[in-house]
């Protein structure tokens, strides 16, 4: 039985345990005599226990076996090899697997393995049999035995209710812990490889140098000055601006007259149509600024005399902005319209007009959430990759020209673990390091939005 056949089984005995509970429930209710007995717990209650006894227990026996069981059939398929053909490392064993497990799975033709691999393939596919045997059989076993256990349990003062909530917040810290312990894997990942790089490379040439050439090597000289990531740091933040300059007015002004001066009408028909730019993928705004902003600017340029460049920072920077407008606008029209009406009308009753209310009391109450949707955009815009490719030129210098072509952090990252390149050296390694800085600086600038959030909120306070 497949793991998807097991997931179905499992679904169908939630909703057997359930009704099981409920009918059992609404039996202890309901006396020999005619008459109703009082239940702690509602029969929805019990039910949900009964589910959870059914469910649970076979459940973590499935996450653990399916976590575990791939260790423990591989060395018993190695250990199973002759002596003369044992692997010797790590790798060895791995590419071993891959291949027996491809001959298992039917994506290999036996003629091209030895005899003791399609020997190991068949003890691996017996193992693997017996596993899902042993699997299902344990699991049927645990979701009867729950089942069977939970109804017996039912009877008018048993507290299901408490029980099925304390369930319910243990559910809840899991799923949280989940959300941290994803954070604090993908930090210590970066982490590890960063500090191999830093092993390569000194850390000082790679903050503070202003050269970006990871393939720059000469005689007598390590190369390591071509790793200097301040030309992708100015671009990033270059672009971020511009993107920020345009997003930023054209958002905040959107969102106030749709909170305060549109009628229902054009709301109801302005609102989706901007929210349609979130929903565009970031390769056709890509494409967008290489075809039309890039060749509009450059004609615009040579009107005023000036030498803007169709890939340029300028043209990723206004490509970007118009990306992001929807984020500022939607969410900071959703903060503006949640303002409560008593403090518009007070400013009303005391001879303010609707502009200086909108300037004085609408807009301080709603800047955190304001500062939160642009701290959104500018978390996007810094982190943003196919746009950058497509209409920045790819060009690592150091510059604050918006009208030459830059690159930034991720175009970089993606440069770097793209092609036949070893993960092992610098080169390859460099884009853990970028990413692990790019991390700090977003989560530096989550700090300081908070700060000034928390500042300006006790003084409106």
């Amino acid at each position: 039985m497949s793991n998807m056949m097991l997931m179905v089984v499992l679904l169908a005995v939630m909703a057997l345990a359930y009704q099981l509970g409920l009918t059992r429930s609404k039996k202890v209710a309901s006396t020999n005599t005619g008459q109703v007995q009082r239940l702690h717990s509602r029969p929805v209650y019990h039910g949900m226990l009964t589910l959870l006894w059914a469910i649970v227990p076979a459940f973590i026996v499935f996450v653990l076996w399916s976590i575990f069981s791939p260790s423990l059939i591989q060395y018993f398929v190695l250990d199973h090899l002759p002596a003369e053909f044992q692997p010797t490392t790590a790798d060895h064993a791995r590419v071993l697997m891959n291949r027996l497990n491809n001959l298992v799975s039917g994506f290999a033709v036996a003629d091209d393995f030895a005899r003791y691999e399609i020997a190991a393939a068949d003890y691996l596919q017996h193992l693997q049999f017996r596993s899902h045997v042993l699997l299902s059989g344990l699991m049927a076993t645990l979701a009867a035995t729950g089942l069977v256990f939970s109804t017996r349990r039912i009877r008018a003062d048993l507290r299901a209710r408490n029980q099925v909530e304390n369930a319910l917040h243990i559910l809840l810290i899991l799923c949280s812990a989940v959300a941290i312990l994803t954070t604090i894997g993908i930090v210590l990942s970066m982490v590890g490889e960063a500090f191999r790089f830093f092993s390569f490379v000194n850390p000082m040439d790679f903050f503070f140098g202003t050269t970006w050439n990871p393939r720059f090597s000469t005689v007598g000289t390590s190369g390591q000055t071509g790793f200097g990531m301040l030309p992708l740091l100015a671009g990033t933040f270059l672009i971020a601006c511009i993107a920020l300059a345009v997003a930023i007015p054209i958002g905040l002004m959107c969102a106030i007259y749709l909170a305060e001066y549109a009628p229902n009408r054009v709301r109801s028909i302005a609102k989706p149509i901007i929210e349609i730019l979130a929903g565009i993928p970031t390769i056709v705004y890509g494409f967008f600024a290489l075809i039309t902003v890039g060749p509009f600017l450059t004609e615009l340029g040579h009107l005023l005399h000036i030498d803007i460049r169709a890939t340029s920072a300028l043209t990723a920077g206004i490509v970007m902005g118009l990306m992001v407008i929807p984020f500022i606008s939607s969410l900071s029209d959703d903060i503006l319209t949640q303002v409560p009406k008593a403090l518009r009308d007070g400013s009303l009753g005391l001879g303010a007009t609707k502009s200086e209310t909108i300037r004085k009391v609408v807009l301080p109450a709603a800047l955190p959430g304001i500062t939160g949707a642009v701290l959104l955009a500018a978390s996007r815009a810094i982190g943003e990759t196919m746009i950058v490719v497509l209409a920045a030129g790819n060009s690592p210098v150091l510059t604050g020209n918006p009208f030459e072509a830059v690159s930034t952090m991720t175009v970089t990252i993606v440069n770097q673990l793209t092609g036949d390149t070893d993960f092992a050296s610098p080169q390859s390694l460099v884009a853990f390091a970028l990413g692990l800085t790019l991390f700090v600086i977003t989560l530096f600038l989550n700090v300081i939005a908070l700060m000034i959030v928390r500042k300006y909120r006790e003084q409106y306070e």
